[in-house]
């Protein structure tokens, strides 16, 4: 595993080249490059966990400018959960959907123990992969108070298919033009046979240019890259289908004056998320 702190990355960083569409040994079976006029809900749910919350709270704000896709928070944007979440304000994308009837606490990832289902959603998999090599290039957000993500979910039909891959989680507050934060890993949650095991480096990047954030996810374990590097290998894999979450947070206790001056509205760009499997499959062993 090549050691990270080899990349020659300096103050002078600038957009990491994308990774050409085809990878030897794969099979590409999920691809977005976000150049269409609208956005492609074959693929996406435009949602964040509607089932906790209501659709005009949940809705992602977006753009597709015909070259990437723009995750918004905008300035008149209301909090997205409020009786459980309080005033955080989210912008998300889901691949994938599940909830129990109206009033029950069956749903996707529970974050609050007493979460009840408000608007009972259609059952909805777009994609909801098991195992593979996934990755995105995206541009974070450098304010404080801002967090984008890429991670993955247990779809949840079975109550302990429920943890997370978080393949990048990327926060304003720890970028700067030498320097980013990139936290990555397993939660758990209320899956018995996942051990929590996260990790938050910093890396010799400006995570607010482009950069290539990817996992590789085996029977037997994830292994995590950034920029075509190899950051880490967790010993532990899911067992089970998951689906994509592609957000945008804004958590208003940690706003500065630079953030709130900053022009509206505050924006993730995208510019693909791929899914590949191996043409001849993973032996767990």
């Amino acid at each position: 595993m090549k050691d990270t702190s080899t990349q020659s990355k300096t103050s002078e960083d600038r957009d990491f080249p994308a990774n050409p569409m085809e990878k030897p040994g794969y099979r590409l079976e999920f691809c977005d490059n976000f150049q269409a006029a609208a956005l492609d809900t074959s693929k996406w749910v435009p949602y964040y966990l509607p089932q906790w919350s209501t659709k005009p709270l949940a809705a992602a704000r977006y753009a597709l400018p015909g070259h990437c896709l723009q995750l918004h928070i905008d300035a008149d944007q209301q909090p997205w959960c409020p009786d459980y979440d309080g005033n955080i304000r989210v912008s998300g994308l889901q691949t994938g959907c599940y909830s129990g009837p109206l009033g029950s606490n069956i749903g996707q990832h529970r974050f609050n123990p007493d979460l009840v289902v408000t608007e009972a959603q259609p059952t909805i998999k777009n994609y909801t992969p098991q195992y593979g090599f996934f990755e995105t290039r995206l541009k974070a957000v450098p304010l404080p108070g801002y967090m984008v993500a890429l991670w993955m979910i247990g779809f949840e039909e079975d109550p302990e298919a429920c943890g997370e891959i978080c393949i990048c989680e990327l926060f304003g507050s720890h970028i700067t033009a030498e320097a980013s934060q990139n936290g990555y890993g397993l939660h758990p949650f209320n899956d018995p046979a996942i051990t929590d095991e996260f990790y938050q480096e910093m890396l010799p990047i400006n995570a607010a240019n482009y950069h290539l954030y990817a996992a590789e996810w085996t029977p037997t374990h994830v292994d995590f890259y950034v920029d075509n590097v190899k950051t880490k290998t967790i010993r532990q894999s899911p067992t089970y289908p998951m689906q994509f979450m592609l957000t945008i947070y804004e958590f208003p206790a940690q706003l500065t004056s630079a953030s709130l001056n900053t022009p509206w509205p505050k924006t993730l760009e995208v510019d693909y998320v791929r899914g590949y499997k191996p043409i001849h499959g993973y032996e767990a062993v």
